[in-house]
């Protein structure tokens, strides 16, 4: 499973729906994600693929995690994944 298929199955869970229900252009808000989700979904994401999110639940407008869309995460967690393995 790739990386973005992943995420994905990740998010819907979260959101409670099949992943062919998230689209890469859905924001969290879109998917009904509420910052409880956020924070849950982060750490699954952690988790998963054995990265640190560098994400600041308290500020989320200041973390270095971008989580404007589904694809906007799947990026960084592509990013990260390049970052950590070196």
């Amino acid at each position: 499973m790739s990386i973005k298929e992943q995420v994905i199955v990740i998010i819907a869970e979260q959101a409670m729906l099949e992943p062919s229900d998230v689209k890469m252009d859905h924001t969290l808000a879109d998917l009904g994600i509420d910052s409880l989700g956020l924070v849950e979904s982060i750490f699954a994401i952690e988790e998963t693929f054995d990265i640190t999110v560098p994400f600041n639940a308290n500020d989320p407008s200041e973390s270095d995690f971008d989580i404007s869309s589904v694809a906007a995460i799947v990026d960084a967690v592509v990013k990260l994944k390049t970052e950590q393995s070196k």
